[in-house]
C-alpha cells in the first residue's frame, strides 16, 4: 500500500487500510525518510523532513500499536542515522524559520527524535510483549538526498561508489525484526547488529518525555482542524 508520509490524513487512512486488511502486524518497520534542503511545510503546518522522519513513524506506530500489542511478540524497528551526533531537538523555538529547521540540521534533529522516540516507546510498552529498537544502516547507495538539486545529485552519485547496497543497509534492521538473538531487547540503538552508543542527547529521558509530548500535540492537530500544531 502507498501512503504520502508528509501528510497525516494519509498516514491515518494508511493506519486503518493496514488495520482493516491485517489481523495480525507482527513488525512495523519504520524506514522512509529523507532530507530537504528548503525550507517546506507541509498541508498540516509542519515543516517537511520533520513531518516525514519523525511525525509519520511517531503517527503511524501509535494508531497501530493496540494491534501490535496484540499480535505480540512483535517488533518495531525504526531507522535512524548517526547524523544524529551533535544533534538537539529546539523544543523552545521549534518551528521559527531559521537555519535550524532546513537541510542536515533538521535532518540530524529528525535522526535523534528517531532515537527519542524508540526510548520514550520502549518505556511506555514494556511488559506488553513488544519491543522498540532503531539502527543506523550506515551510508546507502539509495535515492536518498538526490531530491536537493543538480549538485547534489551529482555529488550523491560520485560517492555511490563508497556506498553499502540496500541489502547490506538492511541487514540489522531484518535481523531487528527477526532474530532471536534481540527478541527480549527493547529500547537500544544499534549499529552492524552492535549495540551503538549514542550521542548524550539522545540518552536524555528528560528530552524523550517531552518530545512525545510535542508529538501528540503535533499530530493532535491534524485530527482536530481547529487546533494548531504545537
Amino acid at each position: 500500500m502507498l501512503a504520502d508520509l508528509s501528510s497525516q490524513a494519509a498516514v491515518r487512512r494508511l493506519a486503518a487500510e493496514l488495520l482493516d486488511r491485517y489481523p495480525r502486524i507482527d513488525v512495523l518497520a519504520n524506514n522512509a525518510g529523507a532530507v530537504n534542503s528548503k525550507r517546506t511545510t507541509t498541508e498540516d503546518g509542519i515543516e517537511l523532513t520533520w513531518a516525514v522522519n519523525h511525525l509519520a513513524p511517531f503517527l503511524l506506530t501509535t494508531l497501530l500499536l493496540d494491534r501490535l500489542t496484540g499480535s505480540a511478540p512483535a517488533r518495531v524497528v525504526t531507522t535512524t542515522s548517526d547524523a544524529h551526533m551533535g544533534a538537539h531537538i529546539p523544543f523552545d523555538d521549534f518551528d521559527a524559520g531559521t537555519d535550524s529547521a532546513k537541510g542536515f540540521r533538521r535532518y540530524g534533529q529528525t535522526k535523534l527524535a528517531n532515537i527519542l522516540f524508540t526510548s520514550e516507546l520502549a518505556h511506555r510498552i514494556e511488559g506488553t510483549g513488544v519491543t522498540a529498537n532503531c539502527y543506523h544502516p550506515g551510508f546507502v547507495a539509495s535515492n536518498f538526498n538526490r531530491n536537493n538539486g543538480m549538485r547534489m545529485r551529482v555529488a550523491m552519485t560520485l560517492a555511490r561508489p563508497f556506498a553499502r547496497s540496500n541489502e547490506r543497509g538492511a541487514d540489522t534492521l531484518v535481523w531487528l525484526a527477526d532474530s532471536a538473538t534481540v527478541s527480549g531487547q527493547s529500547g537500544w540503538y544499534f549499529v552492524d547488529r552492535r549495540l551503538g552508543k549514542p550521542s548524550a542527547a539522545a540518552l536524555d529521558h528528560v528530552a524523550a518525555e517531552r518530545l512525545w509530548d510535542l508529538s501528540v500535540r503535533q499530530v493532535a492537530a491534524s485530527a482536530d482542524p481547529g487546533a494548531t500544531p504545537g
